[in-house]
């Protein structure tokens, strides 16, 4: 108990804005906690994480999305998590076909890297990378690669952090270190910067993309970041001529 409330505070020292007073009572779906949400990240997105289970954002619209089309994923089929959410994981505890996939040993099932995947062709039924993208070296390998793995009419459901004001994706090969990282892309670990044109480099792997989201009350009511996009792409049952 005492190290548990020690690496707590730890942590809080460390991050002070995680628990930056929230703006506006919140409606956490995942735990149905009510009321203020902490800030996340600097500079600080106001009333994005619940203080109860700790989601962000993206784990509440990917949530959400499964509430609302009826999906239990303990039950829809062998489903790939590339660098899995820990209050996800735990919710998919002794699920058989669950894989978590992560680059660095032991954060999940199977070390694995997303433009690399050790799983046969047409194997799994639902694929799930929440903020990674933005991460990997060459994205559309990764993209054909999660194509390659799911089934005809299996779905990939996928979130980056994208700027809207740009039509395009900002990515440069001269960005060689992480300050120049931050100032570009606003993160030392990302390598671009997606714009609007992200479904169409999801169509461009072969996949057909629904944009999915919420209203703006529903945003504002489950603390969703502002214009927050859950893109399901689908492998299509038969491939195109």
């Amino acid at each position: 108990m005492i190290r548990k409330s020690f690496n707590a505070f730890r942590y809080w020292f460390r991050q002070p804005c995680q628990y930056n007073a929230g703006k506006v009572a919140r409606h956490c779906p995942i735990c149905d906690y009510r009321g203020l949400f902490y800030a996340v990240g600097s500079p600080p997105r106001y009333d994005a994480r619940c203080p109860n289970c700790r989601s962000r954002e993206r784990h509440r619209l990917v949530h959400l999305y499964f509430e609302r089309e009826g999906v239990n994923p303990r039950h829809a089929g062998p489903f790939l998590h590339v660098a899995p959410e820990p209050h996800f994981s735990r919710s998919m505890a002794g699920c058989e076909n669950y894989h978590s996939a992560d680059l660095h040993p032991g954060r999940a099932r199977h070390c694995a890297d997303i433009q690399d995947l050790p799983f046969p062709d047409n194997h799994f039924d639902w694929a799930m990378a929440n903020h990674v993208l933005e991460h990997v070296p060459d994205d559309m390998r990764a993209l054909l690669e999660i194509f390659r793995v799911l089934k005809p009419g299996g779905r990939a459901l996928l979130t980056v952090p994208q700027n809207w004001s740009r039509e395009s994706t900002y990515e440069s090969h001269e960005i060689t270190n992480t300050a120049l990282a931050f100032a570009h892309y606003a993160d030392p670990l990302h390598v671009r910067f997606y714009g609007r044109d992200f479904a169409d480099r999801l169509r461009k792997a072969g996949f057909d993309v629904l944009c999915w989201r919420l209203s703006p009350q529903e945003e504002v009511t489950y603390g969703l970041y502002r214009e927050d996009v859950l893109y399901v792409c689908t492998k299509a049952c038969l491939e195109r001529e």
